[in-house]
């Protein structure tokens, strides 16, 4: 079924000037990711907007980012929150509009910032016109073809399980209530309302080449492919030895604990996607060689990760292995090691991330003891991190991080430091996993809820005022996930004023980190105490402290940046200059070592 007739672009938005302008730029860019619901909401419905993200675009160019990743915004019934797609070519109406999202990146140019958005290629909406089209026609047809229908009488077609929990299979006969489609199972390897596409159809490959076309002609400079390692499936569709529960599996390390299954078996990371990413790189060609594609692929061997970012297919893949890591130098350091390595083996960038829509805020996370905190979310009634060690923590490994050659990442949110929003109560969970897990796995709700902009603000300025949204009471609409009491404390103009604040600090470490140069560069260890992590890049000592005494510094110099601190205290700085200092624990400070250390 064809698509509706795409909007015609604008006039192409001002071109991207100084730090970004470079067709490079991606290799040692700071990236922020916009999970556009709980941004900023600008029309005072409770629900993030593109609006609201056009108003607050000053707050992210003082930041200093140099790009905008956003999560899905296209026509969804928010089944998984937008990653159920009905439509790749227009906007959801309650985000706004085409001409919003030109407004937003002729802005975000204008600020010298670039825009990435999320490309969602394993599944559609079951709302979708060709899946319903495929309903409505009879098994076997063209319409079919497009997804992965299979005949199985005796039962599933194999044992996969999704995974948002349950079966990754679903009866058609169930949604068409008709005796042909008996035996008949559609695949959706996320949740039911998200069938997996057909990716050897050629119809399915030339939709999405129209896909690029459309909105790189709007000016994106680039695109987030969800579940990069998950498009294509292992021929015959083998059974998985996880099993159909992939919530049933036994963490290793974890004292029994169960958890999500890794990304493993015959539906993840088959050779079949890299001709795939080969294709969409000619098609960026066309438009220049700034534009770029990052995989997102739970890919736990560095070395087939590496494969998704050879020359000829993506640019930047994300590098969830660090983010898995719990608060242990040893951990770090060789996954730092071994994730550079392989980037760098097939001369890409690496990049960092520690927190995202997907898991818990690493501010919260790393308030654990080692591997303690729970991975599917977390609840009023479990265990609950210490909040003070968890931000110091945070702040001190995303200080580290700043400082290694490649690409960071900056979640929605996170330069404020805000934990997770571990007291939801359960009835307010929206996310899909939360019932198909059978209600063990909270899901990422508490990553998701909306941002604090102001701390004396009805919904802390998330929404603006807007008279006509005010009911008969005189209350604003309520967020669409509610805020903690606590958020009022990590509001932007509180932040803002304190020098001393998480907020400050990333706009200082940014700064700091563009003005050194320090996304280019080598890595380099330097020798130190095994509970320190210190490496070296353009001339530049990060040195963290993963232990729970003060450790001595192997260097001297002057101190340039503190995670603990907005000002180097004189003694610190005298300290370090005799190569004296001894870094505090979960604290990472930046040292411009004198010349007689090299």
């Amino acid at each position: 079924m064809p698509h509706p007739e795409k909007p015609s672009a604008p006039q192409p938005p001002q071109a991207v000037t100084g730090p970004n302008a470079s067709d490079d730029w991606w290799r040692r860019a700071v990236i922020y990711q916009i999970y556009p619901r709980s941004f900023a909401d600008g029309n005072g419905d409770g629900i993030g907007d593109l609006l609201g993200v056009l108003s607050r675009l000053d707050h992210l160019a003082d930041l200093g980012v140099d790009a905008l990743w956003f999560n899905p915004f296209y026509p969804s019934e928010q089944w998984d929150t937008g990653y159920d797609v009905a439509d790749y070519f227009d906007i959801n109406p309650e985000y706004g509009t085409l001409a919003d999202f030109d407004r937003i990146v002729a802005r975000a140019h204008q600020l010298g910032m670039r825009v990435i958005i999320d490309v969602v290629p394993n599944h559609t909406a079951s709302e979708h016109p060709w899946f319903q089209e495929a309903l409505e026609a009879a098994p076997g047809s063209p319409a079919r073809s497009r997804y992965i229908f299979r005949h199985s009488p005796s039962g599933a077609p194999n044992n996969w399980g999704s995974l948002f929990g349950g079966p990754a299979w679903a009866p058609v006969e169930d949604l068409t209530g008709r005796d042909e489609d008996r035996g008949w199972w559609y695949l959706h390897l996320f949740d039911v309302h998200q069938p997996d596409l057909n990716w050897e159809n050629e119809e399915v490959r030339a939709e999405f080449r129209d896909y690029f076309r459309f909105w790189m002609d709007r000016g994106v400079d680039g695109f987030r492919v969800d579940v990069a390692h998950g498009m294509v499936k292992a021929p015959g569709l083998p059974d998985d030895e996880v099993g159909p529960d992939r919530y049933a599996y036994r963490i290793p390390g974890g004292g029994g604990r169960t958890g999500r299954a890794p990304d493993t078996g015959p539906a993840f990371d088959q050779d079949g996607v890299h001709e795939i990413y080969r294709e969409w790189h000619r098609i960026l060609e066309e438009y220049g060689p700034d534009r770029i594609l990052v995989a997102e692929a739970w890919t736990p061997d560095p070395s087939r990760l590496a494969r998704y970012v050879r020359p000829d297919e993506m640019s930047q893949a994300f590098n969830f292995e660090v983010l898995k890591c719990t608060w242990n130098a040893e951990q770090l350091r060789e996954t730092i090691r071994s994730t550079y390595g392989a980037a760098r083996a097939v001369d890409a960038p690496t990049t960092w991330v520690l927190s995202n829509h997907d898991v818990v805020r690493h501010a919260s996370r790393l308030g654990y003891p080692d591997g303690a905190y729970p991975e599917g979310g977390i609840g009023a009634t479990d265990p609950q991190p210490d909040a003070r060690i968890g931000l110091e923590r945070a702040v001190a490994l995303t200080t580290l991080l700043m400082a290694l050659p490649g690409s960071m990442y900056v979640y929605n949110g996170e330069e404020l430091g805000l934990p997770e929003a571990t007291t939801l109560p359960d009835e307010a969970r929206l996310d899909p996993t939360w019932p198909r897990s059978g209600y063990r796995t909270r899901g990422r709700d508490g990553c998701r809820v909306p941002l604090p902009w102001e701390a004396d603000a009805p919904s802390f300025g998330f929404s603006s005022p807007m008279p006509a949204r005010v009911g008969e009471d005189g209350a604003a609409p309520a967020p669409w996930l509610p805020q903690p009491e606590g958020y009022r404390d990590f509001a932007v103009d509180v932040e803002a004023r304190d020098e001393a604040s998480t907020l400050s600090h990333y706009r200082r470490m940014i700064a700091l980190r563009r003005e050194l140069g320090l996304g280019g560069g080598a890595l380099e260890w330097a020798d130190a105490d095994p509970d320190l992590l210190a490496v070296r890049n353009q001339g530049v000592l990060a040195v963290t402290n993963l232990c729970v005494r003060p450790v001595r510094v192997p260097s001297a110099g002057r101190i340039l940046l503190d995670s603990s601190a907005a000002e180097i205290a004189h003694g610190d700085q005298a300290a370090c200059a005799r190569g004296e200092f001894a870094l505090a624990p979960n604290r990472t400070v930046w040292i411009r070592e004198s010349a007689a250390v090299r």
